[in-house]
């Protein structure tokens, strides 16, 4: 299945201070990445975080490919 980041994911100044995060939560993606990234498994991710699917783990993976190809220098 096809899906869109934008979907998933959501930027408001209220929530975060302006982070992205998972449409409807508190959650950032940054921080699930984080998990990720650590080692923590897709499973053990969903279990930890019952507000999340499967989706929005790949959403998270989708947005942070988006961001990377930027046309954005961010080391000088």
């Amino acid at each position: 299945m096809k899906i869109k980041w934008q979907d998933y994911i959501e930027e408001r100044k209220e929530v975060m201070m302006g982070k992205p995060v998972f449409k409807g939560t508190r959650l950032t993606v940054e921080h699930i990445l984080k998990e990720l990234g650590t080692g923590m498994s897709r499973e053990e991710v969903l279990a930890g975080y019952p507000q999340i699917t499967s989706e929005h783990l790949q959403a998270a993976l989708l947005y942070s490919a988006a961001v990377i190809g930027m046309d954005e220098t961010i080391y000088v």
